[in-house]
């Protein structure tokens, strides 16, 4: 889970201040955890001088409010379209999947079709060594690689049912 772009989420359709950004990046993650405040802040500072975020200002509470810039927007939608590699967790494509759902990015069925490459891809490899694996007698590596593939096509399976929903 990435809070830089947890923060680049949800400042794409509204300026926030520190506080609500961790309130909302704490509802973004769900049952996941709960980010600490001064990585909130911490972040905040970085990209602002990667020029990603400004601060306009203060809202009428004086707490200090931050907005997405355009290459903030840019590294958002760049961001979202890379694929997740297999071997990260797949909680990391679901929180890049939340993030596209919270901006209704307009990319999401390329983003969906861009990880269903990944993983068929991972599948036809694994599936190439699974046989190599049974010719050679190694039982353990096959049963291993048995395992790997069940949890891609648990993958796929969702992705498809995702899919689906959006029709």
């Amino acid at each position: 889970m990435s809070v830089k772009y947890g923060i680049l989420t949800l400042l794409f359709r509204q300026k926030h201040h520190g506080y609500e950004l961790k309130l909302e990046l704490d509802s973004l993650l769900g049952i996941k955890g709960k980010i600490n405040p001064g990585q909130i802040y911490t972040t905040l500072d970085r990209l602002i001088r990667d020029q990603l975020v400004s601060s306009p200002g203060l809202d009428d509470q004086e707490r200090k409010l931050f907005e997405l810039k355009p290459k903030g927007k840019d590294e958002l939608e760049k961001w979202l379209l890379e694929p997740v590699p297999y071997y990260t967790t797949k909680e990391d494509f679901f929180f890049k999947w939340s993030c596209a759902r919270k901006i209704h990015f307009v990319q999401e069925k390329q983003m969906l079709e861009q990880q269903k490459a990944v993983i068929i891809k991972e599948v036809m490899e694994l599936t190439k060594l699974k046989t190599e694996l049974l010719l050679q007698g190694d039982e353990n590596k096959y049963l291993l690689i048995t395992g790997m593939l069940l949890h891609l096509e648990a993958d796929l399976n969702w992705i498809n049912q995702v899919e689906n929903r959006n029709r």
